[in-house]
Protein backbone atom coordinates (compact mmCIF):
# COMPACT_ATOMS: atom_id res chain seq x y z
CA UNK A 1 0.00 0.00 0.00
CA UNK A 2 3.25 2.31 0.74
CA UNK A 3 4.16 1.00 -1.96
CA UNK A 4 1.34 2.35 -4.39
CA UNK A 5 1.26 5.43 -2.74
CA UNK A 6 5.45 5.97 -3.58
CA UNK A 7 4.91 4.83 -6.78
CA UNK A 8 2.18 7.65 -7.87
CA UNK A 9 3.78 10.26 -6.05
CA UNK A 10 7.20 9.82 -7.48
CA UNK A 11 6.00 9.28 -11.35
CA UNK A 12 2.50 8.90 -11.95
CA UNK A 13 1.63 12.47 -10.11
CA UNK A 14 4.67 14.80 -11.99
CA UNK A 15 3.64 13.12 -15.20
CA UNK A 16 -0.36 14.17 -14.52
CA UNK A 17 0.86 17.39 -13.53
CA UNK A 18 1.91 18.13 -17.04
CA UNK A 19 -1.23 18.31 -18.17
CA UNK A 20 -3.72 20.52 -16.75
CA UNK A 21 -6.57 19.82 -13.45
CA UNK A 22 -9.57 18.76 -15.67
CA UNK A 23 -7.91 16.83 -18.40
CA UNK A 24 -5.85 14.85 -15.66
CA UNK A 25 -9.50 14.41 -13.80
CA UNK A 26 -10.86 12.73 -17.28
CA UNK A 27 -7.46 10.36 -17.91
CA UNK A 28 -8.25 9.24 -14.22
CA UNK A 29 -11.51 8.40 -14.71
CA UNK A 30 -10.61 6.63 -17.91
CA UNK A 31 -7.58 4.72 -16.13
CA UNK A 32 -10.55 3.90 -13.23
CA UNK A 33 -13.00 2.74 -16.49
CA UNK A 34 -9.76 0.23 -18.12
CA UNK A 35 -9.15 -1.31 -14.87
CA UNK A 36 -5.75 0.35 -14.46
CA UNK A 37 -5.53 0.70 -10.88
CA UNK A 38 -5.59 -2.11 -9.10
CA UNK A 39 -7.50 -3.36 -6.18
CA UNK A 40 -7.57 -2.40 -2.46
CA UNK A 41 -6.17 -6.20 -1.13
CA UNK A 42 -6.48 -4.44 2.62
CA UNK A 43 -9.71 -5.93 4.57
CA UNK A 44 -11.04 -3.02 6.17
CA UNK A 45 -10.13 -3.32 9.92
CA UNK A 46 -13.44 -4.06 12.04
CA UNK A 47 -12.45 -1.11 14.47
CA UNK A 48 -13.94 1.02 11.51
CA UNK A 49 -17.26 -1.11 10.46
CA UNK A 50 -20.67 0.91 11.55
CA UNK A 51 -24.32 1.12 10.58
CA UNK A 52 -26.07 4.20 10.11
CA UNK A 53 -29.72 4.78 8.27
CA UNK A 54 -30.62 0.83 7.90
CA UNK A 55 -26.68 0.53 5.74
CA UNK A 56 -23.58 -1.07 6.94
CA UNK A 57 -20.54 1.31 5.80
CA UNK A 58 -16.94 -1.18 5.85
CA UNK A 59 -15.38 2.00 6.77
CA UNK A 60 -16.06 5.58 7.79
CA UNK A 61 -14.08 6.82 4.58
CA UNK A 62 -15.95 7.85 1.74
CA UNK A 63 -15.60 9.99 -1.94
CA UNK A 64 -16.98 13.05 -1.98
CA UNK A 65 -19.50 14.33 -4.77
CA UNK A 66 -17.78 15.96 -7.73
CA UNK A 67 -15.30 12.65 -8.80
CA UNK A 68 -17.32 10.81 -10.37
CA UNK A 69 -20.28 13.18 -12.00
CA UNK A 70 -21.65 10.75 -13.94
CA UNK A 71 -21.65 7.56 -11.78
CA UNK A 72 -18.99 6.69 -14.38
CA UNK A 73 -16.38 4.82 -12.43
CA UNK A 74 -18.04 4.07 -8.52
CA UNK A 75 -17.54 0.18 -8.52
CA UNK A 76 -13.94 1.12 -8.88
CA UNK A 77 -13.88 3.35 -6.32
CA UNK A 78 -15.47 0.67 -4.44
CA UNK A 79 -12.86 -1.69 -4.75
CA UNK A 80 -9.83 0.78 -4.17
CA UNK A 81 -11.02 0.63 -0.81
CA UNK A 82 -13.79 3.83 -0.15
CA UNK A 83 -16.25 2.63 2.38
CA UNK A 84 -19.00 4.51 -0.17
CA UNK A 85 -18.87 6.81 -2.75
CA UNK A 86 -21.30 9.50 -3.38
CA UNK A 87 -21.76 10.47 -7.08
CA UNK A 88 -23.15 13.23 -9.14
CA UNK A 89 -24.07 16.16 -9.14
CA UNK A 90 -26.62 15.23 -11.39
CA UNK A 91 -29.36 17.74 -12.77
CA UNK A 92 -32.27 16.67 -14.53
CA UNK A 93 -30.90 18.01 -17.94
CA UNK A 94 -27.48 17.55 -19.50
CA UNK A 95 -25.43 20.69 -18.88
CA UNK A 96 -22.09 21.65 -20.53
CA UNK A 97 -21.15 23.85 -17.25
CA UNK A 98 -19.16 26.97 -17.44
CA UNK A 99 -16.44 28.15 -19.84
CA UNK A 100 -13.13 26.51 -19.46
CA UNK A 101 -10.18 26.94 -17.72
CA UNK A 102 -12.37 26.16 -14.57
CA UNK A 103 -10.63 23.97 -12.78
CA UNK A 104 -7.20 24.85 -10.84
CA UNK A 105 -4.70 23.03 -8.68
CA UNK A 106 -3.08 24.58 -5.55
CA UNK A 107 -0.16 22.75 -5.53
CA UNK A 108 2.05 25.05 -2.76
CA UNK A 109 -1.20 24.52 -0.69
CA UNK A 110 -2.78 20.68 -1.31
CA UNK A 111 -5.76 22.59 -2.68
CA UNK A 112 -8.20 22.48 -6.04
CA UNK A 113 -9.99 25.54 -6.63
CA UNK A 114 -13.22 24.86 -9.13
CA UNK A 115 -16.10 26.81 -10.98
CA UNK A 116 -17.11 23.59 -13.42
CA UNK A 117 -20.94 24.40 -12.52
CA UNK A 118 -22.52 21.26 -12.63
CA UNK A 119 -20.96 19.78 -15.66
CA UNK A 120 -22.88 16.72 -16.52
CA UNK A 121 -24.71 13.93 -18.64
CA UNK A 122 -28.10 14.75 -17.10
CA UNK A 123 -30.45 12.59 -14.98
CA UNK A 124 -31.69 9.76 -17.86
CA UNK A 125 -28.14 8.15 -18.31
CA UNK A 126 -26.93 8.70 -14.67
CA UNK A 127 -30.11 6.75 -13.52
CA UNK A 128 -29.25 3.77 -16.03
CA UNK A 129 -25.70 3.53 -14.58
CA UNK A 130 -27.34 3.14 -10.96
CA UNK A 131 -29.99 0.72 -12.12
CA UNK A 132 -27.97 -1.68 -14.00
CA UNK A 133 -25.68 -1.95 -11.53
CA UNK A 134 -28.28 -2.42 -8.89
CA UNK A 135 -29.70 -4.91 -11.08
CA UNK A 136 -26.73 -7.37 -10.64
CA UNK A 137 -26.96 -7.48 -7.25
CA UNK A 138 -24.18 -5.36 -6.42
CA UNK A 139 -23.56 -4.61 -2.98
CA UNK A 140 -21.59 -1.27 -1.58
CA UNK A 141 -22.95 1.86 -0.61
CA UNK A 142 -23.76 4.28 -3.58
CA UNK A 143 -25.18 7.97 -3.01
CA UNK A 144 -26.87 10.62 -5.28
CA UNK A 145 -26.07 13.75 -5.11
CA UNK A 146 -28.64 16.01 -6.73
CA UNK A 147 -28.10 19.82 -8.64
CA UNK A 148 -30.44 21.92 -10.27
CA UNK A 149 -29.82 23.16 -13.67
CA UNK A 150 -28.58 26.91 -14.28
CA UNK A 151 -31.56 27.95 -16.21
CA UNK A 152 -34.03 26.39 -14.63
CA UNK A 153 -37.13 28.55 -13.82
CA UNK A 154 -38.48 25.98 -10.70
CA UNK A 155 -35.03 24.94 -8.74
CA UNK A 156 -37.37 22.86 -6.13
CA UNK A 157 -38.78 21.41 -9.38
CA UNK A 158 -35.47 19.81 -10.26
CA UNK A 159 -34.62 18.60 -6.73
CA UNK A 160 -37.94 16.68 -7.02
CA UNK A 161 -37.28 15.41 -10.26
CA UNK A 162 -33.94 14.05 -9.46
CA UNK A 163 -35.47 12.49 -5.96
CA UNK A 164 -38.14 10.99 -7.93
CA UNK A 165 -36.05 9.32 -10.45
CA UNK A 166 -33.76 7.97 -8.04
CA UNK A 167 -34.95 6.91 -4.63
CA UNK A 168 -34.87 3.56 -5.94
CA UNK A 169 -31.81 2.86 -7.05
CA UNK A 170 -29.36 5.16 -4.80
CA UNK A 171 -28.27 3.98 -1.38
CA UNK A 172 -29.09 7.78 -0.26
CA UNK A 173 -29.83 10.76 -1.80
CA UNK A 174 -27.95 14.32 -1.41
CA UNK A 175 -29.55 17.91 -1.46
CA UNK A 176 -26.99 20.10 -3.04
CA UNK A 177 -27.67 23.52 -2.19
CA UNK A 178 -24.05 24.54 -1.43
CA UNK A 179 -22.22 24.72 -4.50
CA UNK A 180 -20.47 28.10 -4.91
CA UNK A 181 -20.93 27.91 -8.74
CA UNK A 182 -24.16 27.91 -9.81
CA UNK A 183 -26.08 31.16 -9.48
CA UNK A 184 -28.92 31.39 -6.47
CA UNK A 185 -28.15 28.11 -5.51
CA UNK A 186 -26.77 29.34 -1.91
CA UNK A 187 -29.87 31.02 -1.74
CA UNK A 188 -31.55 27.88 -0.82
CA UNK A 189 -29.82 28.02 2.48
CA UNK A 190 -31.86 30.41 4.27
CA UNK A 191 -34.56 29.10 6.21
CA UNK A 192 -37.56 30.02 4.74
CA UNK A 193 -36.24 28.51 1.55
CA UNK A 194 -34.37 25.37 2.87
CA UNK A 195 -37.63 24.00 4.78
CA UNK A 196 -39.80 25.03 1.28
CA UNK A 197 -37.22 22.83 -0.11
CA UNK A 198 -37.03 20.27 2.15
CA UNK A 199 -40.50 20.25 2.24
CA UNK A 200 -40.90 19.48 -1.08
CA UNK A 201 -38.03 16.73 -1.68
CA UNK A 202 -39.09 14.77 1.80
CA UNK A 203 -42.51 14.67 0.10
CA UNK A 204 -41.63 13.17 -2.67
CA UNK A 205 -39.33 10.93 -1.20
CA UNK A 206 -42.36 9.67 0.91
CA UNK A 207 -44.27 8.77 -2.57
CA UNK A 208 -42.05 6.40 -3.93
CA UNK A 209 -41.66 2.72 -3.05
CA UNK A 210 -38.42 3.15 -1.63
CA UNK A 211 -37.05 5.59 0.51
CA UNK A 212 -33.39 6.07 0.84
CA UNK A 213 -31.69 8.73 3.85
CA UNK A 214 -31.88 12.16 2.43
CA UNK A 215 -29.15 14.58 3.37
CA UNK A 216 -28.45 18.06 2.25
CA UNK A 217 -25.45 19.75 2.34
CA UNK A 218 -24.17 22.88 3.10
CA UNK A 219 -21.63 25.69 2.75
CA UNK A 220 -18.71 26.57 4.92
CA UNK A 221 -19.42 30.75 4.27
CA UNK A 222 -21.93 30.88 6.90
CA UNK A 223 -22.97 32.86 10.08
CA UNK A 224 -23.41 31.68 13.22
CA UNK A 225 -26.83 32.42 12.76
CA UNK A 226 -27.14 30.89 8.87
CA UNK A 227 -25.66 27.85 10.87
CA UNK A 228 -28.28 27.63 13.26
CA UNK A 229 -31.14 28.21 11.07
CA UNK A 230 -29.92 25.25 9.16
CA UNK A 231 -29.41 23.19 12.69
CA UNK A 232 -32.97 24.37 13.35
CA UNK A 233 -34.64 23.27 10.12
CA UNK A 234 -32.30 19.95 10.24
CA UNK A 235 -34.10 19.17 13.39
CA UNK A 236 -37.69 20.39 12.69
CA UNK A 237 -37.50 18.42 9.39
CA UNK A 238 -36.09 15.34 10.17
CA UNK A 239 -33.98 15.31 7.82
CA UNK A 240 -31.57 12.17 8.00
CA UNK A 241 -28.26 14.29 7.96
CA UNK A 242 -25.62 16.77 7.04
CA UNK A 243 -22.87 16.88 4.50
CA UNK A 244 -20.42 19.57 6.35
CA UNK A 245 -19.05 21.49 3.87
CA UNK A 246 -18.76 22.18 0.55
CA UNK A 247 -15.81 24.33 -0.93
CA UNK A 248 -15.20 27.41 0.14
CA UNK A 249 -15.10 31.39 -2.13
CA UNK A 250 -12.81 31.74 1.23
CA UNK A 251 -9.08 33.02 0.33
CA UNK A 252 -6.96 31.79 3.61
CA UNK A 253 -3.99 34.48 3.97
CA UNK A 254 -1.63 31.44 3.97
CA UNK A 255 -2.53 30.52 0.51
CA UNK A 256 0.91 30.34 -1.44
CA UNK A 257 0.06 29.20 -5.03
CA UNK A 258 -0.65 31.73 -8.07
CA UNK A 259 -4.12 30.17 -8.64
CA UNK A 260 -5.35 32.11 -5.40
CA UNK A 261 -6.78 34.16 -7.72
CA UNK A 262 -9.42 32.54 -9.97
CA UNK A 263 -12.45 32.15 -8.54
CA UNK A 264 -14.49 29.07 -7.35
CA UNK A 265 -14.37 26.98 -4.48
CA UNK A 266 -11.80 25.71 -3.13
CA UNK A 267 -11.06 22.68 -2.17
CA UNK A 268 -8.53 20.52 -0.18
CA UNK A 269 -6.21 20.79 2.75
CA UNK A 270 -6.51 24.83 2.94
CA UNK A 271 -10.39 24.18 3.56
CA UNK A 272 -9.60 21.83 6.77
CA UNK A 273 -9.83 23.96 9.92
CA UNK A 274 -12.94 25.98 8.55
CA UNK A 275 -14.47 22.87 7.49
CA UNK A 276 -13.78 21.15 10.95
CA UNK A 277 -15.27 24.35 12.77
CA UNK A 278 -18.16 24.43 10.82
CA UNK A 279 -18.59 20.58 11.76
CA UNK A 280 -18.00 20.95 15.68
CA UNK A 281 -20.62 24.01 15.31
CA UNK A 282 -23.00 22.05 13.48
CA UNK A 283 -22.82 18.85 15.93
CA UNK A 284 -23.41 21.47 18.80
CA UNK A 285 -26.42 23.24 17.23
CA UNK A 286 -28.70 19.72 16.70
CA UNK A 287 -26.92 18.34 20.23
CA UNK A 288 -25.43 15.57 18.07
CA UNK A 289 -29.11 14.19 16.52
CA UNK A 290 -28.37 14.59 13.31
CA UNK A 291 -26.05 12.54 11.80
CA UNK A 292 -23.65 14.38 9.66
CA UNK A 293 -20.99 13.92 7.17
CA UNK A 294 -17.42 15.76 7.08
CA UNK A 295 -15.68 16.78 4.03
CA UNK A 296 -12.77 19.68 3.79
CA UNK A 297 -9.38 19.11 4.09
CA UNK A 298 -8.56 15.83 4.79
CA UNK A 299 -5.38 13.68 3.43
CA UNK A 300 -4.46 11.50 6.29
CA UNK A 301 -5.51 9.50 9.48
CA UNK A 302 -4.68 12.15 11.75
CA UNK A 303 -7.24 14.53 9.85
CA UNK A 304 -10.24 12.05 9.69
CA UNK A 305 -9.69 11.19 13.27
CA UNK A 306 -10.30 14.81 14.51
CA UNK A 307 -13.69 15.42 11.80
CA UNK A 308 -14.97 12.39 14.20
CA UNK A 309 -13.95 13.53 17.25
CA UNK A 310 -15.57 16.82 16.10
CA UNK A 311 -19.28 14.87 15.36
CA UNK A 312 -19.18 13.43 11.98
CA UNK A 313 -20.10 9.97 11.22
CA UNK A 314 -18.85 9.34 8.00
CA UNK A 315 -15.84 11.10 6.15
CA UNK A 316 -15.45 12.04 2.95
CA UNK A 317 -12.65 13.49 0.58
CA UNK A 318 -11.92 14.06 -3.54
CA UNK A 319 -8.82 16.29 -3.55
CA UNK A 320 -6.33 14.40 -1.52
CA UNK A 321 -7.03 11.46 -4.48
CA UNK A 322 -5.15 14.19 -6.11
CA UNK A 323 -2.39 14.84 -4.45
CA UNK A 324 -1.53 11.49 -2.59
CA UNK A 325 -3.30 8.67 -5.31
CA UNK A 326 -5.57 6.30 -5.58
CA UNK A 327 -4.44 4.34 -2.47
CA UNK A 328 -5.05 7.53 -0.31
CA UNK A 329 -8.67 5.64 1.12
CA UNK A 330 -7.15 2.76 1.91
CA UNK A 331 -4.08 4.37 3.37
CA UNK A 332 -6.37 6.60 5.68
CA UNK A 333 -8.27 3.97 6.81
CA UNK A 334 -5.04 2.33 8.29
CA UNK A 335 -4.02 5.23 10.02
CA UNK A 336 -7.62 5.90 11.53
CA UNK A 337 -7.60 2.26 12.71
CA UNK A 338 -4.54 2.45 14.14
CA UNK A 339 -5.66 5.75 15.82
CA UNK A 340 -8.31 4.81 17.38
CA UNK A 341 -6.97 1.80 19.16
CA UNK A 342 -3.87 3.67 20.49
CA UNK A 343 -6.92 5.77 22.20
CA UNK A 344 -9.13 2.51 23.03
CA UNK A 345 -11.49 2.13 20.96
CA UNK A 346 -12.94 -0.97 19.39
CA UNK A 347 -14.80 1.08 17.17
CA UNK A 348 -14.77 4.53 15.66
CA UNK A 349 -18.60 5.05 16.42
CA UNK A 350 -18.11 5.73 20.21
CA UNK A 351 -15.15 8.21 19.25
CA UNK A 352 -17.86 10.41 17.46
CA UNK A 353 -18.52 14.27 19.09
CA UNK A 354 -15.58 13.16 21.94
CA UNK A 355 -14.66 16.55 21.67
CA UNK A 356 -17.91 17.60 22.80
CA UNK A 357 -17.69 15.34 25.96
Amino acid sequence: MVATVNFYTSILKPLLFLLDAESAHHLAILALKWGIYPHSSNRPDPVLKSKLWGLEFPTPIGMAAGFDKNAEVFEALLNLGFGFVETGSVTPLAQPGNDKPRMFRLSEDRGVINRLGFNNNGLAPYTQKLKKWKGRGNSGIVGANIGKNKTSEDRIADFVTGISSLAEYASYLVVNVSSPNTPGLRDLQARDNLLELLGAVMQARSECAKQPPLLVKMAPDLSDEDKSDIAEVALETNIDGIIVTNTTTDRPPSLLSNNKVETGGLSGEPLFEMSTQVLHDMYRMTNGNVPLIGVGGVSNGEQAYAKIKAGASLIQLYSAMIYRGPAIAAVIATELADLLKQDGYTNFSDAIGVDHR
